[in-house]
């Protein structure tokens, strides 16, 4: 099996290893309005997939009507953060900015649309928890 540090080290490797392909590839790039393009779209597909990595979560809200697995202040920071950069993107017309983090302040409102009411939900009636312990019959 292998080990977690081994594991996270691949990972950031590869992370590394794709953002030093990204810079390199695009400094091969002669012009400046593609080079601009380029980047800013995949710097684009690659905030909103870090916006929406939180809402993986929304299958097991749903399941268990609880919202202990989503943290309430990171769904607020996302969506302030989302929607502050938003305002930002459209005052300086500059789609790279304002695209991503309009759909970024979309995905934020869902979060705090479900935390609540999942939390309202849950406080109703008690649930099942998802691991039950045996420890206590042996």
């Amino acid at each position: 099996m292998i080990s977690k540090q081994v594991m996270m080290l691949g990972l950031l490797s590869a992370v590394v290893g794709i953002f030093a392909i990204i810079v390199f590839g695009s400094l091969q790039i002669v012009d400046p309005d593609l080079r601009r393009d380029l980047v800013g779209i995949i710097s684009g597909l690659s905030l909103i997939s870090m916006l929406a990595s939180p809402l993986l979560i929304i299958n097991l809200v749903i399941r268990t009507k609880s919202v202990e697995f989503m943290p309430f202040y990171l769904s607020l920071s996302m969506f302030l953060m989302s929607a502050a950069f938003f305002l930002y993107g459209i005052f300086n017309d500059d789609i790279f900015i304002y695209v991503p983090n309009g759909i970024g302040t979309i995905l934020g409102i869902t979060q705090l649309v479900l935390y609540f009411y999942y939390k309202r939900a849950g406080s109703e009636s008690s649930r099942e928890p998802l691991i039950e312990s045996y420890a206590e019959t042996m």
